[in-house]
């Protein structure tokens, strides 16, 4: 069963904490929002993979890439996240992730996160989760640790890698 289908499946409830809810892109205003009015800020410019190189990802490969709005509890969009497999190890999952720079430092990065362990192991409960960072993203690393991620011995390309 691919990620997608995996996903589409989960109750309507995974999809939600005290802190922020997960919901796919599925219209025109959607799509703008994520690829448009969500920002990132200059520094993040250097370490996250922008919404549209995403949505384009998981035009390419459908089945193992889901790309979500992050919205917060009042239903605020704040957000972009691409629930993925892992490159290399489809029986791996991922996340590419970043908060609109107008909405950072609320808690809502850190909720997000949360939300996706709690949805991607819900997805396959067995399946590692493995994040890849930049080496001098130096928050993405201490974030990462706070949840439980452990670092790797591998690498991304040049990525440092945590798997949990």
């Amino acid at each position: 069963m691919t990620l997608r289908e995996r996903l589409e499946q989960l109750p309507e409830d995974t999809w939600k904490n005290e802190m922020v809810s997960i919901k796919p892109i599925l219209n025109q205003d959607d799509l703008i929002y994520s690829t448009y009015d969500c920002q990132l800020t200059e520094e993040q410019k250097d370490f996250v993979n922008p919404s549209w190189f995403e949505i384009g990802r998981a035009f390419l490969d459908r089945d193992y890439n889901y790309p979500c709005i992050i919205y917060s509890v009042e239903n605020k969009p704040v957000g972009f996240i691409n629930l993925k497999a892992w490159l290399l190890d489809k029986d791996a999952f991922s996340w590419s992730y970043y908060i609109d720079k107008d909405h950072q430092g609320k808690g809502y990065g850190k909720g997000a996160a949360q939300l996706a362990i709690c949805i991607l192991k819900e997805a396959d409960p067995h399946a590692m989760i493995k994040l890849a960072t930049e080496e001098a993203n130096k928050k993405a690393q201490v974030l990462y640790a706070s949840l439980g991620f452990k670092l790797l011995p591998e690498r991304d390309g040049d990525d440092l890698v945590f798997g949990l």
